[in-house]
């Protein structure tokens, strides 16, 4: 049966009787789609689709309970058949910070934002979700040179160049495991935070994980989609931090030493993401994100022009852009 049959009728078992109608609400770069369940009077509920075969609703179900206890507005769920991979969610709306985004709203919106990840970090306990562990830390950071180098670009690392970017990861797992340990969502980004009462709602955290302070904070504000002015990012940073220092977070005490910290952390989730974005296109057939690549090698060569130790990385990007695909190229 195909997926859309099964939805239409698992919400006929659900609604015996009760008109209603269903719609394509989003889709993310995973193999789950979700989709707008309308009734005859307003009332409106989504349907996450998640295939058994590839992904599993049960981290969804568990990391919305930790959210919600911690005070942070995620969609309850309403009813759910993790067999077949369907949930019934309450619907937070369809205007998401990326669409609402412009200079005159982000200081409001982003306030919001650091508030309920504030609380979401408050909520942090060791043993509540998996860790971010080296091992993990490593696998994503070798989707930069299997997908996006060797893939993407065509030609694999020499000798040299592998040696130069394994330097640079290990003082980058250096610095990440170093840092405190709290709840992370791991797509802490516009794209994923909506317009809502209360504001921010809250999605796609179903990878979440124990690991470093500053990961959703790199994510917030080092997006994948949308770019800010460094002025406005450290604003913004500054005042998660004394934010997050006032509420007892782990936070390093010296606000140079966190930001250097948070921008390890970025470099380590855009040179994943180099990878991710490749890998999406190249196996799973979706080459839209592949625009937005270099949105991510500006961020990679941000930090490894302003800190010494991370030179090696923006010479091999130096050396790897002359062999950037051309325009035209086929994915």
């Amino acid at each position: 049966m195909q997926r859309l049959e099964l939805v239409h009728d698992w919400l006929a078992g659900l609604f015996p009787g009760r008109p209603h109608s269903v719609t394509p609400a989003s889709a993310d770069a995973s193999f789950r789609r979700y989709f707008r369940v309308s009734f005859g009077d307003g009332t409106t509920h989504i349907v996450m689709d998640a295939p058994p075969e590839h992904e599993d609703c049960r981290p969804f179900v568990r990391v919305a309970g930790l959210l919600q206890r911690a005070g942070v507005h995620a969609p309850e769920i309403l009813a759910e058949d993790l067999a077949r991979g369907l949930l019934l969610l309450t619907d937070l709306g369809n205007t998401t910070y990326l669409d609402a985004l412009d200079a005159s709203n982000a200081d409001a919106l982003f306030r919001d934002a650091i508030d309920a990840l504030v609380k979401w970090q408050l909520a942090s306990r060791p043993d509540a979700l998996p860790p971010y562990d080296e091992a993990l830390l490593r696998r994503e950071l070798s989707l930069f040179p299997d997908w996006y180098v060797a893939r993407h670009l065509g030609a694999p690392l020499t000798a040299a160049q592998q040696e130069a970017l394994e330097g640079v990861q290990r003082l980058l797992l250096q610095n990440l495991l170093a840092q405190p340990r709290v709840f992370v969502h791991r797509d802490y980004m516009p794209r994923n935070l909506m317009v809502s009462e209360p504001n921010p709602g809250v999605l796609d955290f179903q990878d979440a994980v124990i690991g470093p302070v500053t990961y959703d904070v790199a994510s917030l504000f080092r997006d994948a989609f949308i770019s800010w002015e460094e002025e406005r990012v450290l604003d913004w940073a500054v005042r998660y931090w004394e934010r997050a220092r006032r509420a007892g977070l782990p936070v390093d005490a010296d606000f140079a030493s966190f930001y250097r910290d948070m921008e390890w952390m970025g470099l380590q989730r855009h040179l994943k993401v180099l990878g991710i974005f490749a890998r999406i296109n190249y196996r799973d057939g979706k080459p839209k994100y592949l625009a937005d690549t270099p949105r991510f090698v500006g961020y990679v060569r941000h930090a490894a022009t302003r800190y010494a130790p991370l030179a090696p990385l923006a010479r091999l990007f130096d050396e790897l852009e002359e062999r950037k695909p051309q325009v035209g190229y086929t994915f």
